[in-house]
């Protein structure tokens, strides 16, 4: 599980049918201290995360998992919308 800021979201004109009702959103990985890891990606969310949410996600088969129809093929999805995140000592 992985921390991410959401930063934007996908519009797509077509899905496979058990995703038709999960929003895709754009987020950006980050560390608990809010700096920025590696390049945006997309992320299914079943949660309802907004612009700007700190979310927790998961990435592999068990991304899936995280959505009501468990069998769609997805690559990452939001399992959780962080409160809040910080770093000290090393530990998250």
């Amino acid at each position: 599980m992985e921390l991410a800021r959401v930063v934007g979201t996908v519009v797509a004109t077509q899905k496979t049918e058990g995703l038709k009702s999960i929003k895709l959103l754009v987020v950006q990985p980050q560390e608990a201290d809010g700096t920025a890891v590696g390049e945006p990606l997309v992320v299914a969310d079943a949660l309802q995360a907004g612009p700007d949410d700190i979310v927790a996600w998961v990435g592999g088969r068990e991304a899936a998992l995280a959505l009501p129809d468990t069998f769609v093929p997805v690559d990452a999805a939001v399992v959780a919308i962080v409160d809040h995140a910080w770093k000290d000592e090393g530990l998250l």
